[in-house]
């Protein structure tokens, strides 16, 4: 079963997180990942305004977490923080 990492972005130093979204993909790809939206149009119908959405899909759970706390993400990450607000889930799909 698919997992789905949904981010919500709100961008505050574009250097910074330009790093980040380099080191981050192939973190991304080494574990099966595969961007379906990043960035680009959107409407906000409920909640809090981030100017930046994310929409990765995962071949399992396992892999979509296995992802997140890899030495690679991790190192990708500490670019992001301070960088930028975020919020991001896992969700498991079908």
């Amino acid at each position: 079963m698919s997992a789905y990492w949904i981010a919500h972005v709100h961008v505050t130093d574009e250097e910074a997180y330009g790093r980040y979204a380099r080191l981050a993909g192939p973190a991304i790809a080494d574990h099966g990942g595969e961007f379906l939206a990043r960035g680009g149009a959107y409407e906000i119908l409920e909640g809090k305004d981030r100017a930046r959405h994310v929409l990765a899909r995962f071949p399992s759970l396992q892999a979509a977490h296995d992802c997140y706390h890899s030495e690679a993400y991790q190192q990708a990450l500490s670019h992001a923080k301070g960088a930028s607000e975020r919020d991001l889930i896992i969700v498991e799909g079908s």
